[in-house]
């Protein structure tokens, strides 16, 4: 710069277009990082309305969140209840959604060989896509490997799925949470399906509950109070079936969230 210039001379120099102007000063925007800042504050007023907007139409829904149901106990479950027979109705029904669901063959009249029931053998690469969809409350999850040991063999009905565990009541009637995560576990479908050959899907099919008919006990009789009944036990192990394994680590989505996600072919899974 020529020292013979004047100071407002050097002055216009610092406005011109081509001035070297540096936007050293603490604070001075800076428009090469502008559009980034923009774009991750843009992002994040989106995602908070985005927020309030599910918020308000839950509200609409009378639909309660997770905060609140804790809060309220919805997700508690009475200790009185706790009983393995209680809840073979949910798995009977379980399997009749399963033979509906895969479309499997009816049971034969006579009891099938082992060859029998080795031709009846549905072919698995089918059933794969429609078992990473399935509901699987009600079903019979057994741990089968794991990293913690104690837990290893751990069976139960499934009474409710999470992200990231299944909760499950055992045969010795205890309430137990199985975390999905460094886990693999291993459940059975029938063979032959359990829905009667008469069932059609446009009509809806009752599930028996009780095995015998209502009887009234001798020191009831006065009060004219029912006697508790049998409820069935059979379940899917006590018949033909065919077990899976399902690995947690790639499993940790919820009932509803798996129904519209797409899974991707792995060739090897690790625990």
């Amino acid at each position: 710069m020529n020292p013979a210039r004047s100071t407002a001379e050097k002055a216009l120099d610092l406005f011109r277009p081509n001035g070297n102007v540096q936007y050293a000063c603490k604070g001075s925007p800076d428009p090469a990082r502008e559009p980034v800042r923009d774009s991750r504050l843009k992002k994040e007023r989106d995602a908070k309305i985005a927020v309030r907007k599910r918020d308000q139409e839950r509200k609409k829904l009378d639909v309660i969140g997770k905060k609140e149901a804790r809060e309220r106990g919805v997700w508690k479950f009475d200790e009185k209840q706790a009983r393995f027979d209680l809840f073979v109705p949910l798995h009977a029904l379980w399997m009749d959604y399963m033979s509906e669901l895969l479309g499997l063959p009816p049971k034969p009249a006579t009891e099938p060989s082992s060859e029998a029931a080795a031709k009846a053998m549905p072919h698995t690469s089918g059933m794969h896509p429609k078992l990473l969809k399935a509901d699987f409350h009600g079903s019979i999850m057994t741990v089968s490997q794991s990293k913690n040991p104690c837990i290893v063999g751990l069976s139960g009905i499934v009474i409710h799925e999470t992200e990231n565990a299944f909760k499950v009541i055992t045969r010795e009637n205890k309430v137990k949470l199985l975390p999905k995560l460094n886990q693999v576990f291993k459940f059975a479908l029938p063979l032959y399906a359990t829905l009667p050959s008469s069932h059609n899907v446009n009509t809806p099919f009752v599930v028996e509950t009780l095995s015998a008919p209502t009887v009234v006990a001798p020191s009831a009789a006065n009060t004219s109070e029912a006697a508790p009944l049998p409820l069935p036990t059979r379940t899917v192990l006590d018949q033909p079936h065919i077990e899976f394994e399902l690995y947690g680590n790639q499993f940790r989505f919820r009932s509803a969230d798996r129904a519209g996600r797409k899974f991707k072919h792995k060739e090897t899974i690790e625990l």
